[in-house]
């Protein structure tokens, strides 16, 4: 118990620590959506500190995973914001302050919520690495596939759309080929089955396995309230999109119920 009380306190500093700083960094460039870029690496920070006093390879393991899709996902956000100016989420967001208090806004409603989000889901990775020392076996070995194909699933996600972007031909079509065929969110469902992943991984010791609420918690997040839903609010509105939901699944993969392109 002291051990894991050890680990909770450190990992709510290293949140706190990380979100602090990077909300003066976004104070100074006038961008609240500088957060999307920390929000991977808040993790990789949790998960190192986690190693620190832990026994085993557990601990470990995880970090390292949560370092290749952290690292992975912060690259991918900051090539993709570079040149941009506010997302239009966080406009709308605080829209709702006065102009002098919009900083302290930003503060309470976004910095220390996807604070607090990132220390709760990142409990596996605390119980784990408080738990007892035990050597990783075949439940460990199914959690490592399900991350993988969890980052697969983004990163391919993330190339496809980007080439796809990149063509002039496609402007104002639609992207409804590779991955985007069978699932309307590659990313957000790559998303998803990282943290049932590293979540699998942990649950091999007790009491790990009592921390299921982090993948649930981010899979709702990611599918029905600031991820998936959120987004396509916006995407219904464009030509073709809707045809586009008809025959592609919104969230889990599944075979398009027909096939074509959408202009």
């Amino acid at each position: 118990m002291s051990r894991f009380l050890m680990v909770t306190l450190l990992s709510l500093a290293t949140a706190a620590l990380v979100m602090g700083v990077t909300a003066l960094i976004a104070k100074r460039l006038g961008k609240v959506s500088v957060v999307d870029i920390a929000w991977g690496l808040v993790f990789v920070a949790i998960a190192w500190v986690c190693t620190l006093g832990s026994g085993g390879p557990r601990p470990l393991l995880l970090a390292v995973l949560v370092t290749v899709w952290g690292v992975r996902l912060a690259w991918h956000i900051r090539r993709r914001a570079l040149g941009a100016g506010e997302d239009p989420r966080y406009e709308k967001l605080l829209s709702a302050a006065p102009p002098e208090r919009r900083f302290a806004y930003a503060v309470r409603r976004v910095f220390l919520v996807q604070g607090l989000a990132a220390y709760l889901v990142s409990m596996p990775l605390q119980v784990a690495a408080a738990a007892d020392a035990k050597p990783l076996g075949w439940v460990a070995a199914l959690g490592v596939l399900v991350f993988v194909v969890g980052v697969g699933f983004e990163a391919i996600g993330d190339a496809q759309l980007a080439r796809f972007k990149a063509d002039p031909a496609n402007k104002g079509r639609i992207m409804d080929r590779g991955l985007w065929a069978w699932t309307r969110h590659p990313n957000y469902f790559g998303d998803s089955a990282v943290w049932w992943g590293l979540w699998i991984i942990a649950a091999e010791v007790w009491p790990a396995v009592l921390t299921i609420f982090s993948p649930v918690i981010m899979t709702y997040f990611l599918a029905f309230a600031t991820g998936a839903r959120l987004l396509e609010s916006e995407m219904a509105k464009r030509p073709g999109y809707p045809e586009y939901m008809q025959r592609t699944s919104m969230f889990f993969p599944l075979p398009p119920k027909r096939s074509g392109g959408v202009g």
